[in-house]
């Protein structure tokens, strides 16, 4: 009988499950987006998930990046900070990278931190930055086996987290989220 490689199945599961998350509210029940005016938001991408309350509120994550040095959450409190599990073989992933450079230019008052979710090395990462697209923001590589504890295990990808200025976890999605997305959160809250 043939068996698909071990290494193959994580990538793969990973993907049914962005495609379908069984636990997920729909997009529309999410009442804060709300209150954003249509013209001012685009519609929800990514469904909206609900908080894990065996997690911390305020989640540490200090990592090495390739690129940009040692990026510690702590350090960022006064700054909304969207952190993207994501891997290079997910396409919805890599058409978020460049909303994701925007939305981190755009505002003093946001950053975000790639986290890499897959096997893979430091070169490979930088030659997929050469062939595809470039993430500005800091990037770090988790091990898949043992991710960030204070961050759930990612169902699917891409999986962003949006932490309030106080490191408090404002909002989870699983699938495909931009710039807008966030940004009318944000709005939401600081209108709140």
């Amino acid at each position: 009988m043939n068996r698909p490689h071990p290494a193959l199945l994580l990538p793969l599961l990973l993907l049914l499950a962005a495609c379908a998350p069984e636990d997920a509210a729909p997009p529309a029940a999410s009442a804060p987006d709300s209150a954003a005016s249509p013209a001012s938001a685009a519609p929800p991408t990514a469904a909206v998930v609900g908080r894990d309350a065996t997690r911390p509120e305020r989640p540490s994550l200090r990592v090495e990046t390739l690129d940009h040095g040692v990026f510690d959450v702590a350090e960022q409190r006064g700054r909304w900070v969207v952190v993207n599990f994501w891997a290079t073989w997910c396409a919805p992933c890599i058409k978020e990278i460049p909303d994701l450079n925007a939305l981190d230019a755009a505002r003093e008052d946001v950053v975000v931190v790639g986290l890499a979710y897959e096997e893979t090395t430091p070169e490979a990462l930088r030659r997929f930055y050469a062939e595809k697209v470039r993430p500005e923001y800091p990037v770090a590589i988790v091990d898949v086996f043992n991710p960030p504890a204070d961050f759930k295990t990612p169902r699917g990808l891409p999986y962003t987290v949006l932490l309030d200025p106080t490191g408090k976890v404002a909002r989870e999605f699983l699938g495909p989220v931009t710039g807008a997305d966030i940004l009318a959160v944000i709005a939401a809250a600081e209108a709140g």
